[in-house]
């Protein structure tokens, strides 16, 4: 059986110290960030779920726990990463704070064995696994804007519908009068 010379080699310290420096770059860049257990996922399901998560400017990365760990260590937040168990994958949040949750919590619906929450990181403060699943039930941003426009635009149809509604009436109140007259 043919196995990759990288993946089974241990990293030098150099490529340990361009992961890092690429965590903190994108842990910088971040709104939120949830870290997801997977389990044997397949190829095209890890490629699925990164391809949703580009669309909506978010990026799912895959890293040693220690190395996640001291990356967030060094931007200021302690994280336990030596607790989550088996393979964890960062999702990063550039521009929505719920999309890395929501994306992860619908996979995580559909493949229930391979996905799951360890927790998140949201406004610079971990949060856990439950907290990362109540932000996954939140509507997002588009969602939100389509309720508040619709909320401000209820009283003006309403008031609108008012109008009409007696323009109506008296049109109707005319041509009744129309009628009889005939």
């Amino acid at each position: 059986m043919f196995y990759n010379s990288i993946n089974i080699m241990p990293k030098t310290k150099l490529q340990k110290g361009e992961i890092l420096r690429d965590l903190k770059e994108k842990i910088s860049r971040s709104k939120s960030v949830v870290f997801a257990k997977f389990e044997k996922l397949t190829v095209n399901e890890a490629e699925t779920l990164r391809k949703e998560l580009r669309k909506e400017k978010s990026e799912y990365y895959v890293a040693k726990k220690t190395l996640i760990g001291l990356a967030f260590k060094d931007a200021g937040l302690e994280i336990e990463t030596k607790k989550f168990d088996g393979q964890t994958a960062v999702v990063f949040g550039y521009e929505d704070e719920v999309v890395p949750a929501k994306l992860v919590g619908k996979y995580k619906k559909e493949l229930e064995d391979k996905v799951g929450f360890f927790g998140g990181v949201l406004e610079n403060k971990f949060i856990n696994a439950a907290e990362v699943a109540n932000l996954a039930s939140l509507p997002g941003k588009t969602e939100l804007y389509a309720k508040l426009v619709g909320t401000l635009n209820a009283p003006v149809a309403g008031f609108v519908n008012a109008l009409a509604g007696n323009i109506r009436n008296f049109v109707q109140v005319l041509k009744a009068i129309e009628e009889k007259k005939a």
